[in-house]
Formats: C-alpha cells, sequence, structure tokens
C-alpha cells in the first residue's frame, strides 16, 4: 500500500486509481485515547455503525454514529452532521476520515473481532 514516491502528482494518481481493498485501508480513523490503550493500537479502518467524535471544522465536537462510508469519494456520513438545502431537505454532509476520531466500535462482525484479535 505504500508508495515509494513523495511526488504528489504520483500520490494524487494512486488515490484516484486505488482499488476498493486498499480503500478501505486508506479510510482509517484514530481511536480514542482509552481504545489505544484498551486494544493497543493507534488507528483502524472506520466501518458502518462505528461512533465518531469529529476533530476539525464546521462540525467540531459532533458525535454520532457512521451511517455510510462512501469509498469512491473517501467520505463518511454521520448522524447529526447536516446541511439544509435550499428547499428544506436536510443532507449528510461529507467528512473526511481524517478529521474524525472513533470513540465507540462496532464489534456485531466476527471478521472485526478478528482484527482487532490479530492486531492486538
Amino acid at each position: 500500500m505504500k508508495l515509494k514516491t513523495k511526488q504528489p502528482r504520483k500520490q494524487r494518481k494512486f488515490l484516484y486509481n486505488a482499488p476498493l481493498h486498499l480503500r478501505q485501508k486508506i479510510m482509517s480513523a484514530t481511536l480514542s485515547t482509552e481504545l489505544r490503550q484498551k486494544y493497543g493500537f493507534r488507528t483502524i479502518p472506520i466501518r458502518k455503525g462505528d461512533k465518531v467524535r469529529v476533530m476539525r471544522g464546521d462540525f467540531k465536537g459532533h458525535e454520532g454514529k457512521v451511517v455510510e462510508v462512501d469509498l469512491k469519494r473517501y467520505r463518511i456520513y454521520i448522524e447529526g452532521v447536516t446541511v439544509k438545502k435550499v428547499n428544506g431537505t436536510e443532507v449528510f454532509y461529507p467528512v473526511h476520515p481524517s478529521n474524525v476520531m472513533i470513540i465507540e466500535l462496532n464489534l456485531d462482525d466476527e471478521k472485526r473481532k478478528e482484527i482487532i484479535e490479530r492486531r492486538a
């Protein structure tokens, strides 16, 4: 996954052309200090159902569950992080995963538990 080049154009090209299995890994977010101490690692790929806190931007401080993970656009959608359109409808505001912190993991999936055990 790691590129040897530092050239911004090649970094951008890699992100633009990345396959889905790498996009999932790129969509990682940091863990809260409690979760870091509990599991022993710093970041984990974000998933639908994780509870996150927005750390940067207009919605800084908002907490909510991840409703959708958009791998195509490298964005996540969070409950409560919405904007009002001109016609009055509320739509989710896309947030980059680097701007959020995971405060509660979704452990419903067996695969996720395996990943956590393997990394710890």
